[in-house]
């Protein structure tokens, strides 16, 4: 099923044409910075690492994992970095299932521009799935309603982080 309308991002075809995107070279790459000029989702980083909140979720809980430096492709990752990552989307995966209580988990990356990655800079996608995503509204009106915000996500998810290290 496709959706034609999405009541919680209603403007994402702005950020996905550049028209609602902040003038910077890499979004993530300033996300990490802290940049004021982008919208921050930060849940945890350390130095090669960092976890956020997707802006524009497909459901709840949904999280992207990157690295703090500027790749784009995961065959760039250094030892470290798989590592981290792996340790990091594990622990991820155990938050995610005691806060949110889904049933099952989509992981993946989309790399270059053909498979849907709308930010060059390499980063993995944790989607929560659950049993009963698809309602009413999504199947008759062909409209996708999202249940948390975004920044609602990143707090809950903040604290749970807190004492992370790898």
């Amino acid at each position: 099923m496709t959706f034609e309308n999405q009541l919680f991002i209603p403007n994402k075809i702005k950020y996905l044409t550049g028209e609602s995107r902040p003038k910077v070279d890499c979004i993530l790459c300033e996300v990490y910075k802290n940049n004021p000029d982008v919208d921050n989702l930060v849940i945890w980083k350390n130095d090669l690492l960092a976890i956020s909140a997707n802006l524009y979720p497909y459901t709840s809980g949904h999280v992207i994992l990157f690295p703090t430096r500027h790749i784009t492709d995961t065959r760039e990752f250094s030892d470290d970095e798989v590592l981290q990552i792996h340790k990091l989307q594990t622990f991820t995966i155990g938050v995610l299932k005691k806060l949110y209580n889904p049933g099952g988990f989509n992981i993946g990356y989309n790399i270059g521009y053909c498979s849907g990655a709308s930010i060059s800079h390499v980063h993995q996608h944790i989607v929560p799935r659950y049993e009963r995503e698809l309602g009413f509204v999504d199947i008759i009106s062909g409209t996708k309603i999202f249940i948390e915000d975004p920044q609602v996500t990143m707090k809950n998810l903040r604290n749970a982080f807190k004492d992370f290290k790898i």
